[in-house]
């Protein structure tokens, strides 16, 4: 009987310690007074970006439990009553344990689970680079002239630091949620290549992958990949794409039957302030170098025709205009991938881009370089 026994506790033994929990149970300890019953809410982000209330429970002498089942790892928050702040933690399935004092709860302690220690390591070397930098600031504020540099390169380095550190976190915990929450900074920054960060994508467990933080990413990824590739479309030395669209009166406006030895698209707006300032030296250039050759095509990003209209009367813009009136919206702005505003495309008499951007002295250069 001895040797049937035995096999069969060793086989329970074995089965428990590699069954996954299947729910969780949350219990939270708050250090200080608080009153009897005080309501403690377990909150998400909602599809809205609002908080979205997931379960409430009540204190009982200084303690509360959540329970319930959750496949997914999820960040999740926790409010207390009508105290300030929250804790942020990351909600899975197993034994999760929080700790904090009532006048700091965005410092509160969580363990138990894999994500949250994740979580943990990723928030204090975040928490002591930040503290550097802070410290700097501060002497900065007292710095004379010849510390005052220094001081600026430090901050410089500490942010090149602060960069990395997040880079490296995510390559090196694929299977952590927070690796994905840093993707959206990573990509928001607009400092890699969609090559780069889909490399670190990719490198994401399953599981990770399933989460719907990590579903958003991939979206805004593929989003990436369709800005860089209209963006090579746009690129100096690409043939600039061609357009039609309606100018002030309604009528059809076309790039390539308004091209001229050079010709600026200029993308503006009657709001944008930058672009009204830069108005008076391309209306000097364009009276200057018109009848050598020299054709401008506005295409204004405003929200409303009378704006416009009133603008390129005001400003004395006598060349041809085009919008949709349809703010960045405008099919003309996705064509060229313009997400800001001045924005300028020169291109030679085949429509070639020759050059992107230029604004005062260097726009007549280069206009000038062209028409020889």
């Amino acid at each position: 009987m001895r040797k049937i026994v035995l096999p069969l506790l060793l086989m329970a033994l074995v089965v428990a310690c590699n069954s996954k929990p299947e729910g969780y149970e949350l219990s939270g300890e708050l250090r200080g007074e608080l009153e009897e019953g005080t309501e403690v809410f377990l909150k998400k982000i909602g599809p809205n970006k609002q908080p979205l209330d997931v379960d409430t429970t009540t204190i009982k002498s200084g303690k509360f439990l959540f329970t319930g089942v959750q496949d997914l790892p999820e960040m999740h928050f926790i409010f207390v009553g009508e105290l300030p702040g929250y804790s942020t933690l990351i909600l899975e399935n197993g034994e999760i344990n929080y700790s904090a004092q009532k006048d700091s709860l965005g410092f509160a302690e969580v363990k138990g689970s894999m994500q949250n220690k994740s979580f943990s390591d990723y928030m204090k070397g975040s928490r002591a680079i930040a503290d550097k930098a802070k410290s700097v600031q501060q002497d900065l504020q007292s710095a004379d002239e010849a510390t005052r540099a220094a001081l600026q390169d430090e901050m410089q380095e500490l942010q090149e630091e602060y960069k990395n550190f997040d880079v490296d976190y995510i390559k090196g915990h694929p299977d952590a949620l927070i690796s994905v929450l840093l993707m959206d900074r990573a990509i928001a920054s607009r400092q890699m290549t969609y090559e780069e960060l889909k490399g670190m994508f990719d490198a994401f467990t399953p599981q990770i992958k399933e989460t719907t933080d990590a579903k958003r990413i991939a979206e805004q990824l593929e989003a990436l990949k369709d800005r860089e590739e209209k963006s090579k479309s746009t690129e100096v030395g690409a043939k600039a794409p061609e357009f039609t669209a309606p100018g002030p009166n309604g009528e059809q406006v076309a790039l390539n039957e308004v091209l001229g030895k050079v010709t600026l698209v200029d993308f503006w707006a009657a709001w944008c302030r930058p672009c009204r300032a830069e108005n008076p030296n391309v209306v000097s250039v364009y009276k200057k170098y018109h009848d050598k050759g020299l054709n401008i095509l506005g295409v204004s990003l405003d929200r409303k025709a009378e704006d416009w209209k009133k603008a390129i009367a005001d400003d004395e813009l006598t060349w041809n205009h085009v919008s949709h009136v349809q703010y960045f919206n405008d099919p003309v702005a996705k064509l060229y991938n313009v997400d800001a505003i001045p924005a300028a495309f020169l291109l030679d008499e085949n429509g070639v881009i020759v050059a992107k951007n230029l604004r005062g002295p260097a726009l007549e250069e280069k206009v000038a370089e062209l028409l020889n």
